[in-house]
């Protein structure tokens, strides 16, 4: 990626567009990050076997959050919050198996009690680890959402196939071939179309897919004439919170990957915009990812990131203007008070969403493989970490009950392969890389320890 040239005059970052284009272009922001934002509540909603009533809520807050997380981050507030770039904020992958393993040991209340905690801990630790971001390089971030993506594949299978295999309809053919036309249309659509068009592929799929799912008889839409045209989610939807130890050890450890994730693509942002971050700069941003936990664990939403599909946005139009996210976040709240918008997302076929997501989700796992490609193997031990990282992590996919003598705790923090990964790769590369263990044939600094900017997962 090459450095914006320097600019005299007002940075581009500050520039004012008029209104008109602004609003174009911050709906663009929107269109291309809406799949994967919406995404993270019908993917949890379903494994965690939510009506679809309540999928719909969790999908207004959702939006609702993500809207405000943006427009704080492109504005800011003082130099306590927001990192004043182009940057649009939106669920993050990171949090759903965590989340679904909390809903099952704990309930509702536990899903959303610690995610608040793991909110006020992102608040507490944002300054800290901006300056310890040399702790989190490539080969740990890498490894992490490499098994980010792998690990949520399976659901992307079990939306499409069904999750009982003794019902009559599992893995139905014309189920399966219903994916795989949404999967050939999106491959299609990113082969052959360039600029905007290519960027929305994964919506496109979505439309059509529910289009040709309405003759299959799998569309239900009875729930939307229920919902209100306008409204806002209840705070503590489903009770009072409730804190389980494991719970909110899990849930900060979210937030720590989540940190990652955020901390590259906003490293990638100021180079894009020529405005070199400060470690003051990264904590503002890594704050506003703080708020998304608390507000979102208040409002039934779930943990922000910086979206990296927007990123690749800015790259692409060359607009660096932060006040087009901030329109974008204006949008994305207007979206999350319009009840009736979320029941009808909530509503859409298992195999719609599970082709959309399966896509995504193993692009999660390449950008996680292109992220690795920075890491410096030869004369070190980072092969050997991300391989005990990726394997740790992928344990509780292939056997999910591994842990099951255990106590509830380390099946929480255990049975989530985006913790567990996390936490091997991060104590690994501590061990190796920051301590005497270091391999004695390596003669400089392997190039992973560097904290180098890095594309990170939706």
């Amino acid at each position: 990626m090459s450095q914006a040239p320097p600019v005299s005059g007002p940075s581009p970052v500050d520039q004012a567009l008029p209104p008109a284009r602004l609003g174009v272009l911050g709906l663009q922001h929107v269109l291309v990050m809406y799949t994967g934002c919406v995404t993270v509540p019908l993917v949890f909603g379903a494994a965690a076997k939510l009506d679809t009533h309540t999928i719909g809520l969790l999908i207004n807050a959702d939006l609702l959050v993500a809207g405000l997380i943006t427009m704080l981050q492109a504005l800011g507030v003082g130099k306590l919050l927001g990192v004043r770039l182009p940057v649009v904020a939106g669920a993050t992958f990171t949090a759903v198996t965590p989340m679904i393993l909390i809903a099952g040991q704990y309930g509702m209340q536990a899903v959303y009690g610690s995610m608040v905690a793991a909110g006020v801990f992102g608040l507490l630790v944002a300054v800290p680890f901006a300056r310890a971001v040399r702790f989190f390089p490539p080969l740990v971030s890498g490894s992490v959402i490499t098994v980010i993506g792998l690990s949520l594949i399976g659901v992307a299978a079990g939306l499409i196939a069904g999750y009982d295999p003794a019902a009559k309809d599992y893995a139905k053919p014309s189920h399966l071939a219903l994916a795989g036309g949404i999967v050939l249309l999106i491959v299609v659509v990113g082969r052959f179309t360039r600029g905007f068009l290519s960027q929305i592929g994964v919506l496109l799929g979505l439309v059509v897919g529910t289009l040709i799912a309405i003759p299959m008889d799998l569309t239900d839409f009875s729930s939307v004439g229920d919902g209100d045209w306008f409204g806002v989610t209840a705070p503590f939807h489903f009770g009072a919170p409730e804190f389980p130890v494991a719970a909110v050890v899990s849930m900060c450890v979210v937030m720590l990957v989540t940190f990652t994730e955020s901390t590259a693509d906003m490293l990638a942002v100021g180079e894009m915009t020529g405005r070199r971050l400060a470690p003051a700069d990264l904590a503002r941003g890594l704050a506003a990812d703080g708020v998304s936990g608390v507000v979102g664990g208040v409002m039934n939403g779930f943990v922000d990131t910086v979206f990296a599909q927007n990123v690749g946005l800015v790259e692409m139009t060359k607009v660096r203007s932060r006040y087009v996210a901030a329109v974008a976040g204006g949008f994305l709240v207007l979206l999350g008070l319009i009840p009736k918008l979320g029941a009808v997302v909530a509503s859409l076929p298992g195999p719609v969403i599970g082709a959309a997501g399966l896509v995504m989700f193993a692009t999660v796992t390449a950008v996680g493989i292109k992220t690795l490609r920075k890491v410096e193997y030869e004369g070190t031990d980072n092969l050997l970490i991300v391989a005990v990282a990726i394997g740790i992590g992928m344990l509780p996919v292939v056997a999910p009950n591994i842990y099951h003598a255990f106590p509830t705790w380390v099946r929480v923090v255990g049975g989530s392969a985006i913790t567990s990964a996390t936490l091997a790769a991060f104590l690994l590369n501590l061990l190796f890389n920051h301590t005497g263990w270091r391999n004695k044939a390596t003669t400089s600094e392997p190039a992973a320890t560097e904290p180098t900017p890095a594309a990170a997962a939706p």
